[in-house]
């Protein structure tokens, strides 16, 4: 692996790991805030994710593109914006962010470092759900980057994350890394192991569903454009 290899690898697993301490994080905050009102702490938990997640990829965008997401690595690697060796390293280190960010979340909060989710959550809605869910973040990131917009990709994928919260039944989870995260913590946030698969291969129907609109709607793109996603990174004065 290279030095600018392993610095990118870094940062995705830096930027998954506070991800889910966001999520997980401002989850228990919310629900031991809000103990009797579901509607405030998922409000709560909405703000500070989509807050967290544009903060996050400004700080890591710049070194790795800023993914913290499976689906999104994926994508990327199926247009040609990245390299399918580097695409072997970020998703393992999505992945193990995640959860590293999970466990960080609950030693914060005194609870159990590993607390295995018994919230189930695969119903039919909800795996509608994470089609729709990941199949709009998809759209609004490779969006941007084609039409030369990648500036305002932090703001707007929080803003879509934020907003997905609340018009998806199943909180818009859109990322496998961060589902598999969520399952060590069994608090609001969490989700039960036995939910997990399904909402995995939701996820990838919708990565499949993005890919194919993508490619309608955008059919001359290069791989050099292909390559600023979710934001432009690993330029040459960070080297």
């Amino acid at each position: 692996m290279t030095t600018t290899l392993q610095r990118r690898v870094l940062a995705e697993f830096l930027g998954s790991a506070l991800l889910a301490a966001v999520v997980v994080g401002s989850g228990i905050a919310a629900q031991n805030l809000s103990p009797d009102d579901t509607g405030l702490a998922l409000l709560e938990n909405a703000v500070a994710t989509a807050a967290g997640l544009f903060a996050i990829i400004l700080m890591f965008g710049p070194i790795s593109g800023g993914h913290f997401n499976p689906i999104v690595s994926i994508a990327d690697s199926g247009f040609g914006g990245l390299d399918r060796r580097d695409l072997a390293f970020y998703v393992p280190a999505q992945v193990v962010g995640c959860i590293a960010g999970a466990v960080l979340a609950n030693g914060m909060f005194e609870l159990a470092a590993v607390s295995i989710s018994d919230t189930h959550r695969a119903s039919g809605g909800h795996l509608l759900s994470e089609v729709v869910a990941t199949t709009g973040l998809l759209l609004v990131i490779f969006s941007l980057a084609r039409s030369g917009r990648s500036a305002i990709a932090p703001a707007a994928v929080g803003a879509y994350i934020g907003a997905a919260y609340w018009f998806t039944s199943s909180t818009s989870f859109a990322n496998p890394a961060i589902t598999v995260g969520r399952m060590f913590s069994n608090t609001f946030a969490g989700i039960a192991p036995a939910s997990v698969p399904s909402f995995v291969v939701m996820q990838l129907v919708g990565a499949a569903v993005a890919f194919a609109l993508i490619v309608v709607l955008y059919p001359d793109v290069t791989p050099e454009i292909a390559a600023d996603v979710v934001v432009a990174h690993d330029e040459p004065v960070l080297r």
